[in-house]
């Protein structure tokens, strides 16, 4: 593929369209359950209350999160067999999969945070902290949807499994959610939102597409792949310019 098919406009496709519905339907699924089981857990709080009032009462609560959780359920389990199917039949590259780069990379950064050295990791498509989100979320994910079944059908498990199987389920599920609610919250939305690089708000999910000067500062070996190009050496006072053109 030629240069000037990959850039248009200044801006490079980073995520297909799939990958753009997919992520928004995995926030709202994400939403919800947070909305939904959150006011089921600290049911105390009037903000608990009014939700649950407002949403027709603790069944009708009960019965959105579920729904919402199948959806859930669905998007990660399908998108394990997609990314997997595609990985080993379409030879799509492991870029998710964690390798000792990402170690390295992480020293690398700190020593460039203490000034050790002048230049950032150079990463590749996606860097050691997205990777770690993602894995977080998929594993957390497949965490959420066992126990949210076992608690869904208790009788159906204990025929099988032991009794102390239920309350365990309860506790890991609700601890969970609490966990992936403040990653979200604490981690995601900051980078996503509030980090100076990107801020008001980073569209790249949201377009498929970011600026070539943030590409080459993000992910300059990728950059350097698909084009053929040098991406550089980009420094810390470059920062601003890749916030403007941020896409």
């Amino acid at each position: 593929m030629q240069k000037s098919d990959l850039i248009v406009g200044g801006k490079i496709r980073r995520f297909s369209n799939y990958r753009i519905i997919e992520h928004q339907l995995n926030m709202t699924a994400f939403a919800i359950l947070v909305i939904t089981g959150l006011s089921q857990k600290f049911h105390g709080y009037n903000l608990s209350q009014w939700i649950i009032i407002n949403l027709g009462g603790v069944d009708a609560v009960r019965l959105i999160h579920r729904y919402a959780g199948v959806c859930f359920a669905v998007l990660t389990i399908t998108h394990i067999i997609v990314g997997s199917a595609g990985v080993i039949f379409r030879k799509w590259p492991a870029s998710m999969v964690v390798n000792k780069k990402d170690f390295t990379d992480a020293i690398e950064n700190i020593r460039y945070y203490f000034g050790t050295t002048d230049q950032p990791a150079q990463c590749d498509r996606y860097d050691y902290k997205q990777k770690f989100e993602y894995w977080g979320v998929v594993v957390g994910g497949l965490l959420m949807i066992a126990t949210g079944l076992i608690l869904w059908f208790p009788a159906g498990v204990v025929k099988y499994l032991p009794g102390e199987l239920i309350p365990a389920a309860k506790a890991a599920h609700t601890n969970e959610a609490l966990l992936a609610f403040l990653v979200i919250i604490v981690w995601h939305l900051y980078n996503a939102i509030f980090s100076p690089e990107v801020f008001p708000l980073d569209t790249a999910i949201f377009t498929g597409k970011i600026s070539v000067s943030r590409m080459k500062h993000e992910h300059p070996l990728e950059y350097e792949r698909i084009t053929g190009e040098s991406a550089g050496h980009r420094h810390a006072h470059e920062t601003e310019e890749v916030k403007q053109e941020n896409g």
